[in-house]
């Protein structure tokens, strides 16, 4: 933090310190946490500045050591519909907001890569998020990504780092973009997907076009299943029997559109997995009891690690909604990206700060709520009793300078209208490569 870093460090201070979750970024100003007033806010947030390489390399650095290499990638949106004058808006996906009867909304979309832990809670260890531009491609945003934290990762001995996506992610696209890096790749795919496997040996003096597909499979048909290479039965206290299964060196055929138009068609090879359970803890109507996964990588697949590792992803999504429900993630009503951006790294930056004070804090209970272990306590419980922690540990920031106010705007100025900038709609586009 150079410019206005005392302000931010105070307004991490105050988000973390309030007794309720952050309804109103103004509102901190009255926390005792925060000795400059309630104008700072927002002007540490428009004209502060935050390195981002810095930071990464800091979440990076504090990351827990004893748990597994196992990432989660998944995106959200900071919804601003009516926000007119903010600029690189674009059209997200929200599954609790729809717009003409549509899960989209205007926003700024959101991207951020957690590491998981296999313990009974639901925490995780944000390390990097990027704000994704809606004239960017997402897949190319998401494998630079993931290869910008990797060179921060460094080499290590053991499995390969696990980056897990949801549905909606190219498989195939990140397989390929990933390829020059160790790291092993597995995302969730449609059940009517069709794969092949390598054609049979080619003939001596056979004539014509090569063969580049073998035999046929179609996940949604049983009959076209070969047998499996692997298998894995195990007992889950959630879901009953699992049974895991894995067919090696299947590929899919590529067509010659979108990103890859213009190109030589690769063969992407790689491990479809496929995983039954017994039961659902909460079923519901058209629930299915089948997961589908894609899984590239060095060596092959470790059938236990990969379901697991996709049941924690949601973790993720648990740390979403605290961030925005508790810390205010997308409460500001700011007006520029770059603005939000600060904003997001402060709350990550809060986020960590309460991972690491987990067995620090006191366990500030309500009467109907029972004792837990220091190392069971949940975010909400951290947050509560983080207050009388900061109050012994103190912190970085200088005390505010009081002074004169200034002579404030001149008399009879007008600033005028501000720019209007419509959300971005994406259209196909047409990729051309000479």
């Amino acid at each position: 933090m150079t410019p206005w870093g005392d302000a931010l460090f105070e307004l991490t201070d105050a988000a973390l310190c309030a007794p309720g979750p952050v309804g109103s970024v103004p509102q901190l100003s009255l926390e005792p946490v925060f000795r400059r007033s309630h104008g700072s806010l927002y002007k540490a947030l428009s004209l502060g500045d935050l390195s981002d390489e810095r930071l990464r390399a800091l979440l990076v650095g504090y990351r827990p050591a004893d748990w597994p290499q196992v990432f989660a990638v998944d995106a959200s949106a900071w919804a601003r519909c009516d926000a007119e004058c903010s600029p690189e808006r674009g059209f997200c996906y929200s599954a609790s907001r729809h717009s003409a009867g549509k899960p989209i909304v205007a926003g700024w979309n959101y991207q951020w890569i957690s590491q998981l832990c296999f313990a009974s809670d639901s925490w995780t260890a944000p390390l990097d998020a990027v704000r994704i531009s809606p004239l960017a491609d997402a897949t190319d945003s998401t494998i630079d990504q993931v290869k910008r934290l990797c060179g921060l990762l460094g080499e290590h001995k053991g499995p390969a780092p696990m980056f897990v996506f949801d549905a909606g992610y190219d498989p195939i696209a990140l397989s390929v973009g990933l390829g020059d890096q160790r790291v092993q790749v597995l995302v969730r795919i449609k059940s009517d997907r069709v794969f092949y496997a390598d054609p049979a040996p080619r003939r001596t003096g056979a004539r014509g076009r090569p063969q580049r597909h073998g035999r046929r499979y179609k996940l949604s048909e049983p009959k076209s299943t070969p047998k499996c290479d692997a298998a894995l039965e195990l007992h889950d206290h959630r879901y009953g029997t699992v049974r895991v299964r894995a067919w090696h060196n299947l590929h899919p055929k590529i067509n010659g559109r979108g990103r890859w138009a213009g190109t030589k068609l690769p063969i992407v090879r790689g491990s479809v997995i496929r995983v039954d359970v017994e039961r659902l803890p909460k079923p519901f109507p058209g629930s299915k009891k089948t997961l589908w996964l894609w899984w590239s990588g060095p060596g092959e697949p470790d059938l236990s690690l990969c379901f697991r590792s996709y049941l924690r992803r949601f973790d993720i999504e648990h740390t979403y909604r605290f961030a925005k429900s508790r810390l205010g993630w997308t409460t500001p009503l700011i007006q520029t990206p770059e603005q939000a951006d600060r904003w997001t790294w402060l709350v990550i930056a809060a986020y960590t700060q309460l991972r690491l004070a987990r067995r620090l804090v006191e366990d500030l209970r309500l009467p109907w709520e029972r004792r837990l272990d220091p190392a069971l306590l949940t975010p909400v419980r951290v947050r509560r009793g983080f207050r009388r922690l900061r109050a012994t540990i103190g912190t970085p920031a200088s005390p505010p300078k009081f002074g004169t106010p200034g002579p404030g705007r001149p008399k009879g100025t007008r600033t005028g209208p501000r720019t209007r900038y419509p959300a971005i709609k994406k259209s196909a586009r047409r990729v051309v490569r000479v």
